[in-house]
C-alpha cells in the first residue's frame, strides 16, 4: 500500500446518493470525470475483471464465442433498422471530418447481424452465439447513482441465431440457465421477473434484478410465483356489467372541484349515494400529456383511469416508447380550446371528438362501469357515463400504477412490490433485425429463409456497484471472495522492527501459496488505526493484523463480513488461509 495508486476518503462525495456510489469513490476504486463518466482505479479493475471473467468463463461454457466490435460506428445499419431515428436525444452522435454520420455505440444488434450475413449462408452453419464485453455510449438525461446509472458502461451483450423459433426457444434456455449460474455467482440477491422489450423489440422478455432499496426498478412478486417488472404486469380485467337499470348520465355543478380529493368530497356533501360514500375509484380522471416521436413531432394523448390511481410515467414511457414524454402545457390548452382544465371529460376526447386527441382507457373502465368525470364545462361534473354507452376510448393502455395488493394476472395472489437494479436483460427478437439487414440462409430445401436472433445483456460495470450496495456495512465494502480485490489484507499494527520483519515474511509465504495479498506496509507514514480503517473501508474478505500478539506467536484473522476475530498461530496462518 506504500506504492498503491490510491487514496480513501473520510467523507461522502457530495452528489453520491446510494451506499455503492459512496463506497467505491471513498475506498479509492473509481473517480468521477464528469456526471454519469467515472475513471476505474487499480482496486476498481481488479473487482471489475473478475465479474467479467465469471461472465466469460459462463458464457464460454455454454457454447457461446467472443467477438468485439468498435465503440464507433456509422449510420446505415442503424438506418436500415430504423433506430437511428427511434433511439432520439439518447445516444451520442457525431461527425467525422468527411462528414459523414457517426455513433458511439449503445448496442450492437445490427452489426451482429451484419456480422453473421457476412459470414454465414447456410443452416448447417447454425445456431451460432456470440457474445462481446464493450464499453456502450448513451446519453442520459439523469445520470444518477455513481455507475449504477452513466452515460458510459461495460456491458456483456450477446446474440444467438437459430433457423427457426424451435432453436431460439432452445438457445433462450441454455442463455437464461447460463445467466442464473453468472448471478448465483456474483454473490446478491435477485430475481428474475416478466419485463417488456422496449426499444429492442422482440417478444418474450425477462429481466434479471438485483433486490436493492436503492434500485431504480419497481417489481411485484406474488405468493404464487409470478414476479414481473411493474412495466410488465397486465390489469385483471373485470367483466362487463349490466347497466340498463342505470339513470341516464346527468352533468351537476361541482364547483371548486378541480381534483379528485375536492370532487369526492363535494359528491357525498352535495349528491349522497343511498348505498355507500363515493370514492375516488367512483370517478375517471382524465390525464394529458404530450408524446415527442423521435423525428420531432408532438402529439398530445388522454389518458383515462380510475381516480384513486396515478399515471405511472415508467409505466407509460414502456408503452409509448421510443417516443418521450412531455408535459400537457398552456400553450397546448391554447391549441384545443374544447379542454376545460380540471374538468376535462371523454366528450371532447378520442380521434373522432371535437378536439381530435387520441383517447386510451385503463382497461378496468370495461363496458357498463358508471364514473364520475368531468363535463367539460367549468365547475361541472358528469354523474352516471357509463362505459360503451355514453362514451368510447379509442383503445386500452396499461399506465396506472400498480399497488401492493392487485391481484397478480395469472390468480396467484396479491402483488406486493419491491425495487431491485437492472443486472440482466434476455430476449427472443425473433426477426426483427434479420429482416430489416437481410440476414437469410438457406434452408436444408435450399430455400432462403430469415434467420431468427435472441439478444442477452449483462451490465458489468453495474455489477460491481450492485454487488457493493449488498456487500457492505456502516464501515465499508464487505466483497464477497470471489469478487473481492484481493484475497487478503495484511496489516502491520506497530513500528516496531520485529512485527515489519513478521509482515514481510508473512507477505512473502501468503503469495508464494497463491494467494492475491494487499499489504499495508505504511510503516510511520499511518497509525495503527488508520490502517484498519482503510482495511474495513476498502472490504477485503479477510483481514491479518501483525500486532501486539505477535509476542505471543499469534497473528489476529478477521473475517470482514462477519466482524469475527480469531488469533491463529503463526506457523498455520498461511494454511488456514489456503486450506
Amino acid at each position: 500500500m506504500s506504492t498503491l495508486f490510491l487514496r480513501t476518503l473520510r467523507d461522502d462525495p457530495a452528489d453520491a446518493e446510494v451506499p455503492s456510489h459512496k463506497l467505491l469513490v471513498r475506498a479509492g476504486y473509481v473517480r468521477r470525470v464528469a456526471p454519469g463518466i467515472y475513471s476505474w482505479l487499480p482496486l476498481g479493475l481488479k473487482v471489475l475483471a473478475k465479474v467479467e471473467a465469471i461472465v466469460r468463463e459462463e458464457m464460454d461454457a455454454m457454447g457461446a464465442q467472443e467477438v468485439r466490435f468498435p465503440a464507433l460506428l456509422p449510420r446505415e445499419p442503424y438506418e436500415a433498422s430504423g433506430r437511428w431515428t427511434d433511439y432520439g436525444p439518447n445516444v451520442f452522435r457525431l461527425k467525422d471530418r468527411r462528414d459523414n454520420d457517426m455513433m458511439l455505440g449503445p448496442t450492437h444488434e445490427e452489426f451482429f447481424t451484419l456480422l453473421v450475413k457476412d459470414l454465414y449462408s447456410s443452416y448447417k452453419d447454425l445456431p451460432v452465439s456470440l457474445y462481446q464485453v464493450q464499453t456502450k455510449y448513451r446519453d442520459e438525461a439523469r445520470p444518477r447513482a455513481g455507475i449504477l446509472r452513466g452515460r458510459e458502461f461495460i456491458m456483456k451483450d450477446a446474440y444467438s441465431f437459430d433457423i427457426d423459433d424451435a432453436g431460439l426457444s432452445a438457445s433462450y434456455q441454455r442463455f437464461r440457465e447460463a445467466y442464473v449460474r453468472i448471478f448465483d455467482r456474483l454473490g446478491f440477491e435477485y430475481v428474475v421477473v416478466h419485463a417488456q422489450s422496449g426499444a429492442m423489440g422482440g417478444s418474450a422478455s425477462e429481466e434479471f434484478l438485483a433486490v436493492s432499496d436503492t434500485g431504480e426498478d419497481t417489481f411485484v412478486r406474488s405468493p404464487g410465483g409470478y414476479a414481473a417488472n411493474v412495466e410488465a404486469v397486465t390489469t385483471v380485467v373485470p367483466d362487463p356489467l349490466p347497466y340498463d337499470d342505470v339513470p341516464a348520465a346527468h352533468a351537476e355543478q361541482t364547483p371548486d372541484t378541480p381534483t379528485i380529493d375536492t370532487l369526492v368530497a363535494h359528491l357525498n356533501e352535495a349528491f349522497p349515494r343511498d348505498d355507500r360514500p363515493w370514492q375516488a375509484s367512483d370517478t375517471l380522471k382524465n390525464v394529458l400529456v404530450v408524446l415527442r416521436h423521435p423525428d420531432g413531432t408532438r402529439e398530445p394523448l388522454a389518458i383515462g383511469v380510475p381516480g384513486d390511481r396515478e399515471v405511472d410515467p415508467k409505466r407509460l414511457e414502456a408503452v409509448v416508447a421510443p417516443a418521450e414524454i412531455e408535459p400537457f402545457e398552456e400553450k397546448d390548452f391554447a391549441a384545443h380550446p374544447a379542454l376545460v382544465k380540471g374538468y376535462i371529460g371523454p366528450g371532447v376526447l378520442g380521434v373522432e371528438s371535437v378536439s381530435g386527441i387520441r383517447y386510451l382507457t385503463d382497461p378496468r373502465v370495461v363496458e357498463g362501469t358508471r364514473w364520475v368525470t368531468g363535463a367539460n364545462v367549468l365547475g361541472s361534473h358528469v354523474i352516471d357515463l357509463v362505459a360503451g354507452r355514453d362514451f368510447t376510448s379509442d383503445g386500452t393502455i396499461e399506465a396506472a400504477e400498480v399497488r401492493p395488493g392487485d391481484p397478480a394476472p395469472d390468480g396467484s395472489g396479491p402483488l406486493e412490490l419491491a425495487r431491485g437494479i437492472e443486472m440482466g436483460h434476455i430476449f427472443q427478437l425473433g426477426r426483427l433485425y434479420a429482416e430489416a439487414l437481410g440476414l437469410q440462409v438457406l434452408d436444408e430445401n435450399g430455400k432462403l429463409v430469415t434467420v431468427t436472433m435472441g439478444s442477452y445483456g449483462v451490465g458489468i460495470s453495474r455489477a460491481v456497484a450492485a454487488v457493493a450496495e449488498y456487500a457492505h456495512d456502516d464501515l465499508g465494502l464487505c466483497w464477497p471472495a470471489e469478487l473481492a480485490p484481493y484475497d487478503v489484507h495484511l496489516v502491520v499494527a506497530g513500528k516496531d522492527e520485529t512485527l515489519v520483519a513478521a509482515g514481510d515474511g508473512l507477505y512473502d509465504d501468503l503469495r508464494a501459496a497463491g494467494l492475491d495479498v494487499l499489504y499495508d506496509d505504511r510503516v510511520g507514514k499511518v497509525s495503527p488505526g488508520v490502517k484498519f480503517k482503510d482495511a474495513e473501508l476498502i472490504g477485503v474478505p479477510r483481514i491479518v493484523v501483525v500486532g501486539k500478539g505477535f509476542a505471543d506467536g499469534v497473528v489476529e484473522l478477521k473475517d470482514r463480513a462477519t466482524g469475527e476475530r480469531v488469533d491463529v498461530p503463526v506457523g498455520e496462518i498461511v494454511a488456514r488461509l489456503t486450506s
